[in-house]
């Protein structure tokens, strides 16, 4: 007889305008038709999502399914990473941003991504890791990184990913550089910065086009330093992220790495998937096609 299959929800009942709730009656649903027997964990406070994925990996899950936003995905990626079992991914995004879905091309709409949940078909992702931590997406360095803190949850509510961006901008224009001391695949670059990032996804902070390149499973960050420029040059910057060319432009370095080390002499915080992260030094690498995650069917 075969062995009963079983699922984890993790859902943030305060994801998605508080709509989370909503939607586990229809998931339940979905995977008890697939065979699942299912539980469902509800977090309350920080890392409660880390902490039920690692109970799934522990007692051997078959399927985890996190509903919420990036951090509610972040907290349930960070409770997997490194586990003797992992098991597969479901997503169904509630957040703002929601940029590990967009490029999985998991449909935004909660609805149409539960429905995705039926699909067997998976794919491997890269997983980033900073530090002792993991992540997703991005990470982020620099005055920018630091003021998308000042967005409210009213403004990422209201504008969306735009509140990012307009917070963004705001603080490039005030011209806060750095030095920085880059490290990476046995090279160093050492200069005045207005921001670094290092990617792992084609979609950044809702931009889709932020680095074109970036495959899920190629295995490489893809890092890119804004030198400091004057504010004429700000504009065609701005305007090269939205065209999906920011590693053409002149005042950008480009590079991919599989481990990249970044330091300076100023105590900067970092921003990780969205999130306030270490002070600097911080050390980066990739961990390649480490994560099965549940995809639309092609």
């Amino acid at each position: 007889m075969d062995r009963l299959k079983k699922a984890m929800i993790i859902a943030n009942p305060s994801s998605g305008k508080e709509e989370a709730l909503d939607h586990i009656d229809r998931i339940e649903d979905v995977l008890s038709e697939k065979g699942y027997q299912v539980t469902v964990s509800q977090t309350e406070k920080e890392l409660d999502a880390t902490h039920f994925c690692m109970d799934a990996c522990k007692d051997e899950f078959d399927m985890v399914v996190s509903l919420g936003g990036d951090g509610t995905l972040h907290e349930t990626i960070n409770g997997m990473v490194d586990q003797h079992h992992r098991p597969r991914l479901g997503i169904v995004p509630l957040g703002t941003v929601n940029d590990f879905a967009r490029a999985l091309n998991i449909p935004l709409d909660p609805e149409k991504a539960i429905d995705v949940l039926h699909s067997d078909q998976t794919t491997r992702v890269d997983i980033g890791k900073f530090n002792d931590r993991y992540f997703v997406n991005i990470v982020a360095i620099g005055a920018i990184a630091e003021a998308t803190y000042e967005v409210s949850p009213e403004q990422k509510t209201r504008l969306g990913p735009l509140a990012y961006v307009l917070e963004g901008i705001k603080t490039l224009a005030s011209d806060n550089s750095y030095p920085l001391d880059v490290e990476y695949d046995g090279k160093k670059w050492s200069g005045e910065s207005l921001l670094f990032l290092a990617a792992l996804t084609k979609s950044t902070g809702g931009f889709e086009k932020l680095s074109p390149e970036a495959k899920v499973d190629d295995g490489v960050l893809h890092c890119y330093i804004i030198k400091k420029v004057n504010l004429i040059k700000l504009g065609p910057i701005v305007t090269s992220i939205l065209r999906g060319e920011l590693k053409e432009n002149d005042a950008v370095e480009y590079f991919t790495a599989k481990k990249v080390r970044v330091s300076s002499e100023e105590a900067l915080v970092t921003n990780v998937d969205g999130e306030e992260g270490d002070r600097l030094p911080v050390d980066l690498e990739v961990k390649q096609s480490h994560l099965e995650v549940i995809i639309p069917t092609s």
